[in-house]
């Protein structure tokens, strides 16, 4: 067998193309099977069990292989009717990217070579549109958790230095104040582990009460700074969402602005899924003012388009960063020579990773491709679909829409009207239906908790989608609404029936 590092060139074009044709042939024909297709237990079973060959196999048994028993059996998000979590189908470029950033195969912790600049320029792109200035600094990290780690990392730096403790030198231990977070209720659990990690504790994580659209209430959250502050604690910072993913909902990020700003916390924003739609002009009002945070998560392989893994953490003050990370002392740093081997410098002075990979280089040629232009209606492509799925599901008597709907979530309930209502029946009908619809093959959504009660939650960001895949989801769930209810036995597997 020839060594992979010694293929000859016409070997690498005879495999590429025959990648080639199953990247097309996978996702051209991804609409005409089922969303969702559980492995086998057979298969299941067998890779769970099988051990190392001792001996390797050719490369064309190996696109064997994986033709059998790896891409039919995918999560679903890149068909037409998955509305399940926050995963967007991939842009092809990206796809293309991800194979030629794996050739290239460097360490993005720093150095003058082109993947440093291409991150730089996505950093920078983004953090435009964020409505950051050029002091902000920020990385490409694997996803809103490693972002949310970051910023709070760089968060609790500020917070401990401003009381006199050098908590990189000293740690936690001996620190007389208490730290807190705080964040909503539909605040995501990253940021709960995020502060385990960092030493504060769960039992630190305050969470602040919600209005009825399940937004943080800022005087509620002003009220409990002022108790905390006055009792001698130390507020790390406070987390508030641009896009929770339960339902979409925006917190009132201007007005939480305004008390950080007073009460002298860190602001951090979870915009991982709804931070991009700032774009959208009926929602930059709502969503423009996270550029008064002091850091800002966004996923570009939520909304963005981007192959996983692409998540992006961005701070204002970019030497906060810096020294909350750099192990080179400020009066030894030199950013003097950018043209020499060294370059500009290195990612690894801003975060946790020193072995960074080229994930830019997909969300580069990504928002090259598109522009802000064609995102702004893509997003605009998705929103419509989830108020054209809302307004089906509440010109229904038999279902019933949590009010109010956000961005391109909606989340819902089969209602009919003679159901029992009593305890948790309307639950367990609706636990029913989703494992009906998620097995069923003709559409794919998830499920969520609002106010103690189950929802099923449909999530569009999915440019492939049309108007026909929501009327047919909707379709779907009404009659695994009737099979759970004891009506008629489930469908077969279905694909995409136009």
């Amino acid at each position: 067998m020839t060594p992979a590092s010694a293929w000859p060139a016409d070997e690498v074009r005879r495999v590429g193309h025959r990648v080639v044709d199953t990247i097309a042939e996978y996702l051209t024909s991804l609409p005409d099977g089922p969303v969702f297709r559980p492995v086998p237990p057979a298969s299941a079973e067998r890779w769970q069990s099988d051990t190392l060959p001792a001996e390797g196999v050719s490369v064309d048994v190996l696109l064997d292989a994986l033709a059998r028993d790896v891409l039919p059996f995918p999560f679903g998000n890149g068909h037409p009717r998955f509305y399940g979590w926050v995963n967007s189908p991939p842009a092809p470029i990206g796809i293309f990217a991800e194979a030629i950033a794996a050739a290239m195969n460097p360490s993005v912790a720093g150095g003058n070579h082109a993947a440093v600049y291409v991150e730089r320029q996505v950093v920078r792109w983004i953090a435009t549109m964020v409505g950051y200035p050029p002091s902000a600094m920020g990385l490409l990290v694997s996803g809103t958790s490693t972002a949310a780690l970051t910023a709070l990392a760089v968060a609790r730096h500020a917070a401990c230095g401003r009381r006199g403790w050098d908590v990189r030198a000293r740690g936690l231990q001996g620190l007389e104040q208490r730290l807190l977070l705080y964040k909503g209720a539909e605040g995501h659990a990253c940021h709960q582990k995020a502060a385990e990690v960092l030493g504060l504790g769960s039992a630190a994580v305050r969470n602040v009460p919600s209005d009825d659209a399940l937004r943080i209430d800022p005087g509620a959250l002003d009220a409990m700074l002022e108790a905390d502050l006055s009792a001698g604690h130390l507020p790390v910072a406070v987390v508030a969402t641009a896009g929770t993913v339960n339902t979409g909902a925006i917190d009132p990020l201007a007005a939480i602005a305004d008390v950080c700003e007073r009460r002298g916390v860190w602001l951090h924003v979870d915009g991982a899924y709804g931070g991009p739609a700032v774009v959208l002009e009926e929602c930059r009002d709502l969503i423009a003012p996270l550029a008064r945070a002091d850091s800002v998560a966004i996923d570009p392989h939520k909304w963005m388009y981007a192959p996983v893994d692409a998540g992006l953490v961005l701070v204002r003050g970019g030497e906060a960063m810096r020294d909350a990370f750099s192990l080179v002392p400020p009066y030894l740093r030199t950013d003097g020579d950018v043209h020499g081997v060294q370059g500009l410098p290195w990612f690894s002075e801003y975060g946790i990773e020193q072995t960074r990979p080229f994930r830019a280089l997909k969300v580069w040629l990504t928002l090259r491709a598109f522009g802000r232009d064609g995102f702004r209606a893509l997003f605009a492509h998705d929103v419509a679909l989830a108020r054209h799925l809302a307004a089906r599901l509440r010109a229904r008597p038999d279902f019933e829409v949590w009010e109010p709907q956000g961005l391109s979530i909606v989340c819902f309930r089969y209602l009919p009207p003679d159901a029992d209502c009593a305890g948790g029946a309307v639950d367990d009908l609706n636990r029913a239906v989703l494992s009906e619809v998620q097995l069923g093959g003709t559409a794919f959504v998830s499920s969520t908790t609002l106010a103690g009660r189950f929802w099923l939650r449909a999530c569009i960001v999915n440019p492939l989608a049309a108007e026909q895949d929501i009327d047919a989801l909707v379709d779907a769930v009404a009659a695994a609404g009737r099979v759970a209810a004891g009506a008629r036995p489930r469908a077969p597997l279905g694909g995409r029936r136009d």
